[in-house]
This record gives structure tokens, sequence and C-alpha cells, in this order.
């Protein structure tokens, strides 16, 4: 038997090859179509520390709106330098509010993604005093909470404080001592085109009270991916190499809005 005597009919031939075009053309349309999404509507993102207790919590999983600040190099994913115009620029960009939950890409390191509170904006002295937030000369509203476990370390018992920011928005943070290591701290005056952030876990967080080498310095405003909206789902202690733990949902936390 020769090679001709078992080769395809010419009709089915076609259809095969007809037939692999049309998946290669589906799956890089629904390619295209996620790549929409992520750089112009939400993207996920998990978080990856307890900086930001008790609002959020390591493991959430979150979604952000990418369109909320406008859109730069850092709304691409994994912060491709695919437009090499947009380096520097937003377009339709605005200023977030203070006391707004933000993602944006470390200073030092581009290639990492963080989440903090904004808490100063482009020109604005920001102080802490004795563990009080103080922007231009004013204390941001606090008042006791009670104390509370420590989420990623139960047997630490924290004090807990209610913040006021400025548009009125009311979050929960952990207070700790009023003689932290940045509990008392100098004036930061705010760069031109640059954002202040800190962590809701005070004593926990290494944002912009330390310099970019060690957290997060002045933010320049090209590097905010998006803002936080909604916590999706909750994993405790779960691991992608542990497939037994990929159940461990915390479903006290499904479609929680994001403080």
């Amino acid at each position: 038997m020769t090679a001709q005597d078992v080769s395809l009919p010419e009709n089915k031939t076609g259809g095969l090859r007809r037939e692999v075009i049309e998946i290669f053309k589906t799956v890089g349309l629904a390619l295209a179509l996620a790549t929409v999404l992520r750089i112009f509507i939400f993207e996920p993102f998990t978080i990856p520390s307890s900086s930001m207790e008790p609002g959020l919590v390591t493991g959430d999983y979150i979604v952000i709106s990418k369109w909320s600040y406008g859109f730069s190099r850092a709304s691409i994913p994994f912060n491709l330098n695919l437009f090499p115009w947009m380096h520097g620029r937003r377009i339709l960009g605005h200023d977030p509010e203070r006391g707004d939950v933000v993602v944006f890409h470390r200073p030092a390191d581009p290639g990492e993604s963080v989440i903090k509170r904004l808490i100063g904006l482009p020109g604005d002295r920001v102080q802490v005093v004795k563990g009080v937030v103080v922007v231009n000369g004013r204390a941001i509203p606090r008042e006791s909470a009670g104390l509370a476990p420590d989420h990623d370390d139960p047997g630490r018992i924290v004090p807990q404080v209610l913040e006021t920011a400025p548009n009125g928005r009311r979050y929960i943070t952990y207070g700790g001592a009023p003689d932290g290591e940045a509990d008392n701290t100098g004036v930061y005056l705010v760069p031109a085109g640059t954002y202040f952030f800190m962590g809701d876990n005070r004593d926990n967080s290494l944002d912009s009270r330390w310099p970019r080498e060690i957290g997060m310095g002045f933010v320049p405003a090209e590097n905010v991916v998006g803002k936080a909206q909604m916590v999706m789902l909750s994993w405790r202690n779960a691991s992608i190499l542990k497939p037994w733990t990929w159940f461990n949902v915390d479903f006290s936390r499904f479609l929680q809005r994001v403080k």
C-alpha cells in the first residue's frame, strides 16, 4: 500500500484545516477580549499580605476598576511596554480621592503590584503624630472601635480605630502603639504628580512613610493601576501547589464592598 492510498481525501483535509483556523480565531478573539477587559474595565488582584487588615486580608481575591483614574502604562497587564508613547502619561487621568483603596506598581519594582489607602494628594502635607494621621494641619477624625485579634495572628490583640476620610468614607484600621517606629514622623510634602499611601494595618505596613528602597516613598501617578472595588472570594491558607487546600474558602467575605 502506498502513501497515496492512505492519504485523506482533499475535501476532508480542507475541512480539517478550516476547523483548525476557526479554533485559532476563536481563541485569539477570546484572548483579545480578555486583554481589552483587563486594560480598560476590570482586573483581578489577590491580597498578598496583611498590610491592609482588617478591611482586606491575606487571600482576598478582589477586582479593581481600571477606568476610575484613567489609563497609563500601568494599566497594561504585566507592565508591558507595548506603547512607549504612554510613558509618563495618563489618558483621561484624574486624581483619586483621599481614602480610596488603590492598586499601584511599587516605584522601586514596577513589576510588583501593591495595594494601599490614599492619604495624601499632590501638594498635601502629611504627618503622623502619636499614631494620628494629620493632613494639611488637620487630623483625620478617628474613634475607638474596641480590641480585636489580628486576622493573620489571632494571638495578637490590636486596637481598632474607625477613621473618616475627607470624602466621608469610614474604615477600620489597626491602631497599634502610639510610639511605634513610624507613628511619629516629620512632615511629608507630597510632590506634584505623586501620591502618599499608607496601609490600614499601621504598624505592619511598609508604605509611603518609608523611602522607596524600604517601602513605597512617593508613588508617581503613572504607577496607579486602578481602584479596589469588591472582594469576590477569600481563601484561607490555600496554595496552588496543594489542591486539597483549594476549597478553604471564607464565605463570610463573599462579595464584600471595599470600604
